[in-house]
């Protein structure tokens, strides 16, 4: 009877170092001078302030902001189309966004990858996307962790969990509790069903429908693949642009991020008693993936607002005087926005307008 070693029971550890020789020159790219450089160690270590005109914050009180989150069943459509460097790109926005709710800047990013066995190649595909999402957000990619767990997953299947690390001063924290009647809420396009939902459009669209991966649809003016694997859009950049744009004057009362619960479930979590939001339905052009989806399971109305973002990725609820400056700013940054409703006096909540 052979010997039992590590590699019979699933885990080769040459495969894994050669794994984890492809990753450091990714993790590179992502640095910037406020990462202290460690060659050995069990730790990343990055400078909260820095002394130089480019980098230096000159922090007051500042106030450190964690995010986690991972990028659900969207998973096993990577898996289905052997494309697996966006959902890397998804893993940083799901928690960048959300610290920048807070209105923090993302410091740092860590990342856990999870697979049945050492695959080398998949693994940097994976971490690639992981380290363009942090170039798009100017955070650095200080470390992270690689598990091979045997019989714990199927072959063909892996995980993914992120961790964000921010900062904001304290007296800039947005929480909310400024929204106020009167108020303009801004949406901010999503590029489409983002990491949400996945387990209804999957089976909707594969079980439901039928359709591949790689099948084309006109409606779509795409494959099911790509419309399905297009990445969460990341928000950072302009929306921080137009938070430091205000430094004196708060104008910036709330920020939601739109992930699973929809606009109203999402959107209730930052508004102060005695307000609540009312959504003007149609004030926004909704992409055609989701009427894709819709029509192909039959699905309620409700259950698709409940369900997915419709084609607001995140919210600004902002002052009136400012909203019209706001969507210039964040039209200059690329991003198109639309006034989707207002802050009314009345009970706590989210409501569609009656008109």
């Amino acid at each position: 009877m052979a010997k039992a070693t590590y590699k019979s029971a699933g885990v080769d550890l040459d495969l894994y170092n050669e794994a984890m020789d492809r990753l450091p020159r990714l993790l590179a790219r992502t640095f910037t001078p406020r990462v202290v450089t460690l060659e050995q160690g069990f730790a990343g270590l990055f400078r909260l302030d820095f002394d130089s005109p480019l980098f230096a914050r000159h922090y007051r009180e500042p106030v450190l902001v964690s995010c986690t989150d991972g990028v659900g069943t969207k998973l096993k459509v990577a898996s289905l189309a052997g494309v697996h460097h966006t959902v890397g790109i998804d893993l940083v926005a799901m928690s960048v966004n959300d610290a920048l709710c807070i209105g923090a800047e993302p410091l740092f990013f860590l990342d856990y990858v999870a697979m049945p066995k050492d695959d080398p190649p998949l693994l940097e595909q994976i971490v690639r996307g992981i380290t363009d999402g942090c170039l798009e957000c100017d955070c650095a990619l200080l470390g992270g962790e690689t598990a091979i767990l045997p019989d714990v997953y199927s072959p063909g299947d892996y995980d993914l969990a992120g961790f964000c690390v921010g900062v904001v001063e304290r007296k800039s924290v947005i929480d909310g509790r400024a929204i106020v009647p009167g108020d303009v809420v801004l949406g901010l396009a999503s590029t489409g069903l983002h990491s949400n939902g996945y387990s209804l459009a999957r089976k909707v669209v594969f079980e439901i429908a039928g359709l591949g991966v790689r099948d084309y649809v006109d409606e779509l003016g795409r494959s099911v693949g790509d419309e399905l694997l297009s990445p969460t859009r990341i928000y950072v950049r302009p929306v921080r642009n137009v938070l430091a744009y205000y430094r004196v004057k708060h104008v910036v009362h709330g920020i939601a991020h739109i992930t699973g619960g929809g606009l109203f479930e999402n959107l209730e979590r930052i508004v102060p008693h005695g307000v609540r939001i009312v959504i003007d339905r149609g004030s926004w052009p909704t992409p055609p993936v989701f009427a894709w989806i819709q029509r192909l399971g039959d699905i309620e109305q409700a259950e698709m607002d409940r369900v997915f973002n419709l084609g607001v990725g995140m919210v600004l609820v902002v002052s009136p005087h400012y909203a019209a400056s706001i969507r210039r700013q964040l039209a200059d940054g690329g991003l198109e926005s639309w006034p989707i409703g207002r802050a009314e006096a009345g009970p706590r909540g989210v409501v569609w307008s009656s008109l």
